[in-house]
């Protein structure tokens, strides 16, 4: 087992990263950028690197820094988290050649699953259902044009190298298609450094519906049932649950199937997660595959009582995993708490958090970096905590997350709490009727 792990990245995988790595007797290093010199990250780990300045490129960006601070506390591990660097498989690569090692996969693997086009082809060949649409990259509108005709409209063009919504537009008819078609490509060119996109059927009235999957090295993988991640705003998740409302067991055995297909196909190792999309008859289809822990692991964690960290750590470390699937035994919603202001279409509100109260009581999780006297710096993502309701059923955890939500008390900034509130006491919601278009339609009380 490892003896010191390094994490590189900040906030609350951060801090959740060093709280497993303390119950397994790991000594950890926090790095920082001077903007989070004050975070919680740095005062928990057992040691702490300055590593740039606020901008990510001069820090949680830097691999040569990340590297330096690694090799000078005799690191024999880094865990990226997730965003930033972690599915960056030259990092990935540079670790190795450290001789550091990288929690997470293999860069091939990375590498396989990173391009969207390649990651369809091999989905295809592995026998896992992929949204209609073209093979390869649009090289000019005329192409795209003539695709779209041949796919039928809408289609949805998507940046190859892309996540989060970049570089993503959605055509209903072909005189759209001109502005849609240069203006994905530019945005996926300023986002990525790679301006190629491809084309897909669009797939209307769907659900975004996730695979929790697992695997080793010596080629077990399994599955940890789903997460319904379909309540979000321009393609960024808001709330996740698990069971999903519109699940039935025979589409949980499917789409598990199709995931555990999916990760063998890589060989993959690592802990990871496979996403559909589902259309209103439970068909799915393969959108993409995150090669990492992802913001919304919690939610699978408190259904399964499982800690996926830990997996992924001891994975790392050469052990084997059981190569047994897990199914929900309980139903937990997670809500993303965002410096954001919901009544002024979700503007950025970062500062001082003055006064604060975290919520608790039976049945509540809560992962946050935050505290009274902390600053919120603007130059990262806006998310601050995540709150995690448990219950026997959804009904109940519904319930309990709106109570919680209703004592969470968070002053001198912005955020997200009364859009949440108002969102549990929706029927619409309440009666699991919503997919990933539910937010366009909602107003803010």
């Amino acid at each position: 087992m490892f003896k010191k792990i390094l994490i590189a990245n900040r906030g609350e995988i951060a801090l959740r990263v060093i709280r497993t790595c303390r119950e397994m007797g790991i000594k950890t290093v926090a790095v920082y950028s001077t903007a989070d010199k004050e975070s919680l990250h740095v005062k928990f780990a057992d040691e702490a690197v300055c590593i740039g300045k606020p901008a990510s490129f001069d820090s949680y960006l830097n691999i040569p820094h990340i590297m330096a601070a690694a090799e000078i506390t005799n690191a024999d591990a880094i865990h990226p988290g997730y965003g930033f660097l972690a599915e960056n498989a030259r990092f990935a690569e540079i670790c190795g050649e450290h001789e550091i090692k990288f929690i997470g996969p293999t860069p091939a693997m990375i590498n396989s699953m990173g391009d969207k086009i390649t990651a369809k082809e091999t989905m295809i060949k592995a026998g896992v259902p992929v949204v209609p649409g073209g093979e390869g990259l649009l090289e000019s509108l005329d192409q795209a044009k003539g695709m779209a005709k041949e796919v039928g409209y809408p289609i949805i063009l998507k940046a190859t190298a892309g996540g989060g919504g970049k570089g993503m537009r959605v055509v209903w008819e072909e005189a759209d298609m001109e502005r849609a078609y240069n203006t994905a490509k530019a945005e996926a060119g300023a986002s990525f450094k790679n301006d190629g996109i491809y084309m897909e059927k669009f797939v209307e009235e769907p659900r975004h519906i996730e695979i929790q999957v697992a695997g080793d090295q010596y080629g077990k993988v399994c599955h940890l049932s789903e997460r319904d991640c379909s309540i979000q705003r321009r393609h960024q998740k808001l709330v996740e649950e698990s069971p999903s409302p519109f699940m039935t067991p025979e589409l949980r055995q499917r789409m598990g199937d199709a995931a555990i297909k999916a990760a063998s196909a890589i060989n993959y190792e690592s802990v990871g997660t496979i996403e559909f999309l589902v259309d209103k008859h439970r068909n799915f289809f393969f959108m993409e595959m995150n090669t990492r822990i992802q913001v919304e692991h919690c939610v699978t964690e408190e259904v399964v009582n499982f800690d996926l960290i830990k997996e992924q750590i001891k994975i790392a470390a050469g052990d084997s995993i059981s190569g047994l699937n897990y199914e929900p035994q309980m139903h937990a919603i997670e809500c993303r708490i965002n410096a954001e202001d919901p009544y002024n279409d979700f503007r950025p509100s970062p500062g001082r958090i003055n006064v604060l109260h975290q919520p608790g009581g039976h049945g509540i999780r809560v992962d946050s970096h935050a505290y009274a006297g902390y600053t919120i710096p603007p130059y990262y993502d806006s998310m601050i905590a995540k709150i995690i309701a448990v219950a026997r059923t959804r009904e109940e955890a519904i319930n309990t997350m709106h109570r919680a939500l209703s004592e969470y008390v968070i002053e001198g900034i912005k955020t997200t709490i009364p859009f949440h509130l108002q969102l549990m006491k929706d029927e619409r919601f309440r009666s699991g009727d919503f997919n990933t278009k539910f937010l366009e339609s909602f107003k803010m009380q």
